[in-house]
């Protein structure tokens, strides 16, 4: 039996620089989206709009008010410049599944932002407490490798 979770977390001196060690060919990538439905599922509601801050950075206008059926659109204020940060009450009305379809999105339209959540979920002690924060964490690790294998090779 593979070893599906990780021996160790190496998280060096900048916010970028994050690795988590498994098997990368036990991990499976295809479930991103589902992880992060229940990272935010999951995380309190004083850390759900950090995430969301963190997924809508590179989905633009058009995007924002398509994706899930609109549920995003009350956060299109956030795309001026110096727009208000995603408050709480704005998190409640967001729920997993609309994370889910917002996740699916940003993995076709830009999978490198979905690599920064490997950064926010390492530097957190609550996201990598959780379940789907670990699991998150050793999926974004092994993508992050088959790329480069990919890439390399």
């Amino acid at each position: 039996m593979t070893n599906m979770f990780p021996t160790t977390i190496e998280h060096g001196g900048t916010s970028s620089n994050w690795e988590v060690t498994a098997d990368a060919a036990a991990v499976p990538t295809a479930n991103i989206p589902d992880l992060l439905a229940g990272l935010y599922n999951e995380a309190p509601a004083t850390l759900r709009p950090t995430l969301l801050e963190y997924l809508l950075r590179p989905v633009g206008p058009l995007a924002i008010v398509t994706i899930a059926s609109g549920a995003f659109a009350h956060l299109l204020y956030r795309l001026r410049f110096h727009g208000a940060p995603i408050s709480l009450d704005d998190a409640a009305r967001v729920s997993a599944d609309h994370v889910f379809q917002l996740a699916r999105f940003v993995e076709q339209c830009s999978p490198h932002a979905l690599m920064r959540m490997g950064t926010l979920i390492a530097g957190n002690p609550v996201f990598v407490a959780s379940v789907s924060g670990s699991a998150l964490l050793v999926a974004l690790g092994a993508w992050r490798r088959r790329r480069r294998v990919d890439a390399a090779g």
